[in-house]
């Protein structure tokens, strides 16, 4: 007589989770284990786990023709993640569970040890977000707990074992959620109030982070350019609750862990030049996230820009535009979210010491030209400002009492304003906005088209350098809580964007 049972779950394919059945059918015949519905090499492996699991706990490994089945057939399955469904599929079509719940109203995740224990499960929030949106109740390792305690209003179960799943299952033994606070405020260790001097540049990276604004800092060696990108997360507006579950989904599907301490905090990815164009904007077998999506909502640093292989750089140019990078695979296509600030740093020269006032450049014109032009065209051109950082005077440095270096408290202070402006005027930052939404904010009066039409023939700006001018102009004015976008505040927008034509 066959027996068979259905359990649900959720497979892993980017950041998407699609709902997977697992039917398990045991019937008559000679001995057998097979698993199909396009299952990759830790699935197929899942029945030598699964078997030793279900002996160490006691319970009798089913007899006879055993299939199971990962429905949808054409969709691939890969991960440890299915070992506590098909096990649990086994002990109930084998009749040696009988279930006190609606068992069509749970999903269960979780990789098994060969004693029954469940081990932590990579990918998961995604799939958490789904279940709790179609209603369903979830089972998980409880190592997994306090990442998937990120979904507001899910109904979790987390377990240590296989036996507590088949006990809470059949009403012996009442699995508690434990409460787990996500409410806690931002912590910096990276202040600006640590930065000497700089005022200028402290000025420009305040702008930027209003607006959401790429910055590239062209200075020496030793000028603070490091210094001050790794301190901008810290004058960021805090994630949202959405904002930072989506940062946490992202980590959970790149099989990284986050502190909840750190879920607020605006991320900073500062990779290495030696990085591969796969390692910035993700890739695989089983596509993974990049360096851009782990920056997504906050800031991806890259120190010594010209040092990156240049079509290491082009890659960026679409997730700048898009705010999310699109990777196909011949088995699957995937969207990472990308929406991150970049600051990029380089030195005015070879040797780095062109303009510090020492005599220790030789750099030629044309090695300065050659040295600069490894930065494309159309990818300065998504760069919104350019600043000169220069070496700090000897003065500033030995002054041990800095008194007008302001704290980043106060700076964010000013940033939040600006970008609550933002979302009140028009729902996103000044960064997202389409060149018809600009237009529209910044209405420029005859005196200031002239202003424009003078920048952009000395200049030489294309359309998109045009209203990337025009944006950091109307940051500027939220900044100042100004209605109007004058004069002022497009001359200093404009002196961001000199250095990069």
């Amino acid at each position: 007589m066959s027996q068979l049972a259905k359990i649900l779950t959720r497979a892993a394919t980017g950041m998407d989770a699609p709902l997977v059945t697992i039917e398990v059918h045991i019937s008559g015949g000679l001995p057998s284990f097979t698993i199909v519905g396009l299952p990759e090499g830790a699935v197929k492996e899942s029945k030598d786990r699964v078997r030793s699991a279900l002996m160490n706990s006691k319970f009798k490994f089913p007899k006879g023709r055993i299939t199971v089945s990962l429905a949808p057939a054409n969709l691939p399955k890969s991960g440890g993640r299915y070992d506590l469904p098909i096990a649990l599929g086994l002990i109930i079509a084998s009749k040696q569970l009988k279930p006190q719940v609606n068992i069509s109203e749970f999903e269960f995740y979780g990789e098994l040890g060969l004693d029954g224990l469940l081990r932590t499960t990579e990918s998961l929030l995604p799939a958490i977000v789904k279940a709790n949106k179609q209603k369903h109740s979830i089972v998980i390792p409880k190592s997994n707990m306090e990442q998937c305690a990120l979904v507001d209003g899910a109904v979790i179960y987390p377990c240590e074992h296989l036996l507590e799943v088949c006990s809470f299952l059949q009403g012996a033994v009442e699995v508690d959620t434990p409460k787990i606070s996500t409410n806690q405020d931002a912590v910096y260790s990276k202040d600006f109030s640590q930065v000497k001097g700089q005022y200028h540049a402290k000025r420009a990276l305040e702008i930027a982070a209003a607006g959401g604004h790429n910055i590239l800092l062209i200075g020496p060696p030793g000028s603070g350019k490091t210094m001050l990108s790794e301190r901008l997360p810290s004058i960021m507006p805090p994630l949202t609750v959405q904002k930072a579950l989506e940062r946490a989904s992202i980590y959970s599907v790149a099989n990284k862990y986050l502190e909840l301490s750190d879920l607020q905090v605006r991320p900073f990815r500062s990779p290495h030049h030696s990085s591969s164009a796969v390692a910035l904007v993700g890739g695989g077998t089983n596509p993974k996230p990049g360096e851009i999506s782990l920056a997504h909502e906050g800031v991806l640093f890259l120190d010594e820009l010209p040092e990156f292989p240049r079509q290491v750089l082009e890659v960026l140019r679409q997730p700048l535009e898009n705010g999310e990078v699109h990777l196909s695979r011949a088995a699957q296509q995937v969207t990472f979210p990308a929406n991150f600030q970049l600051i990029g740093a380089m030195n005015p020269c070879p040797c780095g010491h062109a303009g510090d006032g020492s005599a220790k450049c030789h750099c030629t014109e044309d090695q300065v030209d050659k040295y600069h032009s490894k930065i494309s065209g159309p990818l300065l051109d998504r760069i919104d400002m350019v600043l000169d950082v220069p070496p700090l005077p000897k003065e500033v440095l030995l002054n041990q009492e800095d008194k007008k270096s302001e704290s980043s408290e106060a700076i964010r202070i000013r940033v939040l304003n600006a970008y609550n402006t933002q979302l009140n005027r028009q729902k996103k930052s000044n960064d997202r906005l389409t060149p018809d939404e600009i237009e529209k904010l910044v209405k420029l009066d005859k005196e200031n088209k002239q202003l424009m039409e003078s920048v952009i023939d000395k200049l030489q700006l294309s359309a998109r350098a045009y209203h990337r001018i025009l944006k950091v102009a109307r940051t500027i004015a939220d900044i100042e809580q100004s209605e109007l976008v004058d004069r002022t505040h497009l001359i200093e927008s404009i002196s961001y964007r000199r250095r990069a034509s």
